[in-house]
């Protein structure tokens, strides 16, 4: 493992599941674990960004934790703030650092007139259960018939399905 990616997951602390993942979560993870320094969300974050939405300089990534149990592989959850668009990204790297896979698990993004919300849970088995919603931006109110419901899982490869 090179020493730019042990520092790398040094930042996100492992933690037992289950564990919920909601809009004000990242309030948690920030007190409590150390910024991600640029140089590091450059290594192991950035290139894998879609370049046409996440061209802002403006981006911010708190790391939040790591999954614990992982044997074969590291799987860490950070959460990214960037211009009216909030999201929990779920990550995982071999053991030298390559990336395996990359899912966003939960978010609060507006767009136009609306505020779209997923709030995700991940279990001891390591499932990932997904709630998402809309509601309106003028009045926050939630629209029940855009709620539905998603399933991932994290395998023991490290690939989410």
């Amino acid at each position: 493992m090179s020493n730019a990616f042990s520092e790398f997951l040094e930042r996100f602390p492992p933690i037992p599941m289950p564990v919920v993942l909601g809009e004000d979560t990242h309030h948690i993870f920030s007190q409590e674990n150390k910024p991600l320094p640029q140089a590091l969300s450059a290594q192991f974050i950035q290139p894998y960004e879609d370049q046409k939405t996440d061209a802002d300089d403006l981006v911010e990534y708190v790391p939040c934790f790591a999954i614990e149990g992982t044997e074969h592989f590291a799987a860490v959850v950070w959460w990214k703030a960037g211009l009216l668009v909030y999201e929990y990204v779920l990550a995982t790297f071999t053991s030298k650092g390559e990336l395996i896979d990359r899912r966003v698990i939960a978010y609060t993004r507006v767009v136009d007139d609306r505020v779209h919300r997923a709030m995700a849970t991940i279990d001891e088995d390591w499932n990932i259960f997904i709630a998402e919603g809309e509601a309106s931006s003028a009045d926050d109110s939630f629209d029940p018939t855009t709620s539905r419901m998603r399933e991932l899982e994290l395998m023991l490869d490290g690939k989410i399905v």
